[in-house]
């Protein structure tokens, strides 16, 4: 890893001939979030970063030095120091991550260095150096990925380090990034080799790093034990500001923890004067004032004041910014530079930031309950964990849990989420032991590549239920940072439903299924059985569990209103020992409106002794009650929730048992079909736009050649064809390819319209297809195909069978999106496609070939016989796994398709290719 080196020091990398120097690459900018949950900022190095490089340099232990440069150097001499931080962007890179921010009247600290230099095409050499006080917090690993994939970007397809044997860490680094890893000693030095492609251990472990450093930003939050609340300093009378009175009602939910002393509370403008008072808080008159170390700060300010207080707050080691004041993103291009302001701030002093314009955290952790929030009164204690965005949408979802009895282990409002997202809040979760259900209403997803990937992994062991503000994700509020997108309107309904989450369509539906989730244990089956009051009730409810997924057994018993206590308990234990049930609907609605003190009772018993999910829907109980709660075997109180109305206790109990049954599935393995070279498919693509000069408005249609050719890279054959402009032409064309063959139009509008006309097929002889080939040029003469492109095309017969259309679209805000349907106007019209979002699995990918409604047709249909759909699996997987590896194919169509009963046929290719920025391309914090 020496590239440095005094006198006759060891030898650095040999420097492959460099390219031109590229333009610096913000888009390689990154804040990050470290192993500890504190966060830095990685960009590419600068030539006015010689002095913080130096300084960096001298801080570091003699030992440090050694290793980074296998020889002891008290200073960087000046002609190497320049030449560190003299970079092309493509042959020599380097990335430095920073502390503090310029932007906050600070000059930034370099905290790491990671580099390489080209030593032969695709190779580069690699070395690290990381600041002694930040070792051990995964910043060499960070560093590696962001590395790793700007190399890519650039070409660089293999890494190779020299390292010294001592060196344990740098070497654990490289064998722990997921990476095959070839290493040889040599001269007492480790030669260490490894490609950078990503693989699926490399993508795992990536992926792993940033769930436990995302959900340990998050824990340090939620049981911050010492918060300081800063207001305005206005003063206590009737016309405070609103940042003075949120200042105040923050100050307020803590307090009763302040007494305590098991919350240290500090207030910098909140109220009058300076000193403790009688509630334990400790009031101070400026925030340089307050005794640090402080966990948490709560910040109620005029936005233009808010940058300024978050750098004083660093400087205290908050690891935490809760920003309940707004006037940021939505409040124009000022206030989005201002937001952008506070991020570099916070994030550059390790802070992670919740809001602006938040309602705010509560969490409940053994026994301490963290109210710094603008509640008028915190909910009781449970066992959810409540997402939310704006802080309205807090107040009457807090309203709402109230009514229900429900309690909250946590509830975090992210405002406008200029930071902190319901990913780190899934994050947190997943490892969180004081909370079994989640729930988060989303008015925005900015990332839903990355919270598919979050939500399927939280999803597989605790219910995640999510409630969109619109259907599609396409409604973005203002101050919001989401990317624009193309993608058809089910799109974030296949994404949310391949997740595992359960959506609703509403707040009463979200806590009608979070009750039964977090107070019933999971529903084993969909065997349903009925206790009622009449008949009639008994319909009703058969008829509610069918629509919601349900199956309604024989089991049905009916108890009248008169019945007396002994028959009711007969009546229950016959429900509950019934095997052939597993979970049950009680619905007794009293018509002289005399409450029933016994049913209750014997239910909430059965259920809790039988483990039978059970919802009730009784006259005047509503949500988790006293009456409908038993201890079950283990001693753990279970809860029968209590609904309004028949249909909403069926609804509920149904999503619940759809969720148990998705996760008692095998989701599969992640598709890698073989001959698959994502490599070769890369340089194509990357050649083309070197040499096309297209934009993200202006993307580069493919020609059939290079089509074919990206194809044949991922293992695709796509059968040729000829254009021609006349009869004679198709003629030479089909003895060259064998008749019979088909004929066809070139032009947009009537390519693969057979039913109009556009292609001609089982053309047997020239008699034949001279007359087809004039047909077809009289149909298309109004039509124009294209600047160049010869009105015909003559191509083989492919076996007969289903045409079917698959397609791969680059979304901005979707990441690539691959689509599945029958070919058709059937199809077009009423929107017959499935869709996913890579990467897939082999049982995603079944399923996406057997969702379109039309999907039977290729499994014998009407007695026809059935088709290769193994064949279709296999071309949709190499799609997806071309799609998720090229950010930059904008977009591919494989249309026809057509499967027959052994194999297909991909009968047209058109895609085309653009500049590409991948929203979850690297681990990063969001920016606005």
């Amino acid at each position: 890893m020496a590239d440095v080196v005094p006198g006759d020091g060891h030898p650095g990398p040999v420097p492959a001939p460099a390219p031109a120097a590229a333009p610096y690459p913000a888009g390689w900018e990154a804040d990050v979030v470290l192993t500890d949950g504190s966060t830095t900022r990685l960009r590419p190095i600068r030539r006015d970063d010689a002095d913080a490089l130096q300084a960096f340099h001298v801080a570091q232990s003699e030992r440090s030095t050694y290793l980074r440069f296998f020889a002891s150097l008290e200073r960087l001499p000046e002609r190497d120091l320049e030449r560190l931080v003299t970079v092309d962007h493509v042959s020599r890179v380097a990335l430095v991550a920073v502390s503090s921010s310029p932007d906050a009247g600070e000059d930034e600290r370099i905290i790491g260095v990671a580099r390489y230099d080209l030593v032969e095409p695709e190779t580069a050499e690699v070395a690290f150096n990381i600041s002694d006080a930040h070792q051990g917090k995964g910043l060499a690993s960070v560093l590696l990925e962001h590395l790793a994939a700007a190399a890519r970007e650039r070409g660089v397809r293999r890494f190779v380090a020299e390292v010294l044997p001592q060196n344990g860490r740098m070497l654990a680094v490289f064998k722990e990034a997921g990476y095959v890893v070839r290493q040889r000693t040599e001269d007492g030095v480790v030669q260490v080799r490894f490609d950078i492609d990503p693989t699926d251990r490399s993508l795992a472990v990536a992926a792993d790093r940033e769930h436990r450093a995302e959900a340990r930003s998050m824990r340090a939050l939620l049981t911050a034990r010492s918060v300081v609340v800063v207001g305005p300093g206005t003063g206590s009378g009737p016309g405070r500001t609103l940042p003075a009175r949120q200042a105040a009602r923050v100050l307020e939910g803590l307090v009763p923890e302040a007494r305590t002393g098991r919350v240290v509370v500090h207030a910098v403008g909140v109220g009058d004067g300076a000193g403790l008072d009688a509630n334990g808080v400790s009031h101070h008159l400026r925030i340089d004032d307050v005794p640090g170390p402080v966990e948490l700060a709560v910040v109620a300010l005029p936005a233009q004041l808010v940058p300024d207080a978050a750098r004083r707050l660093g400087a205290l080691g908050a690891r935490g910014l809760v920003v309940v004041s707004g006037g940021f993103a939505e409040a124009g291009p000022e206030g989005l530079a201002r937001q952008r302001l506070l991020l570099g701030v916070a994030h550059g002093a390790g802070m992670r930031v919740v809001g602006p314009s938040s309602f705010g955290l509560l969490a409940t952790h053994d026994g301490t309950t963290l109210d710094a929030s603008l509640a008028a009164r915190p909910p009781r204690p449970g066992r959810v964990g409540l997402f939310c965005q704006s802080a309205p949408l807090a107040v009457t979802l807090l309203a709402a849990v109230e009514r229900r009895g429900l309690g909250l282990a946590q509830l975090v409002s992210a405002g406008h989420r200029a930071d902190v997202s319901g990913n780190d809040l899934m994050q947190f979760w997943g490892e969180d032991d004081d909370t079994d259900v989640v729930a988060l209403y989303l008015e925005s997803i900015g990332n839903p590549r990355k919270f598919s990937r979050v939500a399927r992994r939280l999803a597989a062991h605790k219910p995640v239920v999510v409630l969109t503000a619109g259907r599609s994700g396409h409604v973005v509020p203002p101050g919001h940072a989401v990317r624009p997108t193309q993608a058809p309107r089910r799109t974030l309904e296949e994404v949310l439903r391949r997740s595992g989450v359960i959506r609703v369509e509403n707040v009463h539906q979200m806590l009608d299924v979070v009750q039964v989730l977090a107070h019933q244990a999971l529903p084993t089956g969909r065997r349903t059985a009925v206790l009622a009051s009449s008949t009639g009730v008994a319909a009703l409810v058969a008829e509610a569990a069918a629509a919601a997924g349900l199956v309604v057994t024989g089991c049905v018993e009916l108890l009248a209103e008169d019945a007396g206590a002994d028959e009711v308990r007969a009546a229950v234990d016959r429900v509950y020992a019934d095997p052939g049930v597993d979970v049950v609907v009680v619905v007794r609605i009293p018509t002289l409106g005399v409450q029933d003190t016994v049913l209750p009772g014997e239910v909430a018993r059965a259920a809790a002794r039988t483990g039978r999910t059970t919802v009730a829907c009784l006259d005047d109980l509503h949500g988790v009650t006293a009456s409908l709660t038993a201890a079950d075997p283990d001693g753990r109180e279970r809860t029968v929730p209590a609904y309004a109305a028949p249909e909403d206790a069926a609804l509920a109990l149904g999503l619940a048992a759809r969720y148990a049954a998705w996760r008692a599935t095998d989701r599969g393995r992640p598709v890698h079909p073989e001959g698959v070279d994502t490599r070769a498919a890369g340089s194509l693509v990357a050649r083309l736009l070197s040499t096309s000069g297209a934009t993200d408005r202006a993307p580069l249609p493919l020609d059939p050649a290079q089509a074919a050719e990206l194809l044949a890279a991922a293992g695709i054959h796509l059968w040729p064809s000829v254009r021609v402009h006349d009869a004679q032409d198709a003629v030479r064309a089909a003895d060259a390819l064998g008749w019979p063959v088909a004929v066809k139009t070139t032009v947009p509008a009537l390519r693969h319209r057979a039913d109009l006309g556009g292609v001609r097929l089982d053309v047997a002889d020239e008699t034949e297809l001279r007359a087809d080939v004039a047909g077809i040029l009289a149909l298309a003469a109004e039509h124009d195909p294209g600047p160049g492109v010869p009105p015909l095309e003559v191509q083989a017969m492919a076996p007969h069978g289903v045409a079917c259309v698959v397609r791969a679209v680059e979304d901005p805000l979707f990441g690539p999106v691959i689509s599945v349907g029958l070919a058709g106007d059937a199809s077009d019209l009423l929107g017959d496609v499935a869709y996913g979002v890579p990467p897939l699995t082999d049982v995603d990918v079944a399923e996406l070939v057997r969702t379109p409604r039309a999907a039977p047709r290729m499994f014998g249909y009407r007695g026809l016989p059935a088709l290769d759909v193994a064949a279709l699996e296999d071309l949709v997987a190499r799609v997806s796994v071309l799609a998720d590896a090229l950010p930059d194919l904008r977009s591919l169509e494989l249309n026809p398709v057509v499967v027959s009963p052994q194999g297909l046929a991909v009968l047209g290719a058109y895609g085309s290719v653009a500049p590409a920025d991948r929203a979850d391309a690297a681990r990063r914090l969001a920016r606005p």
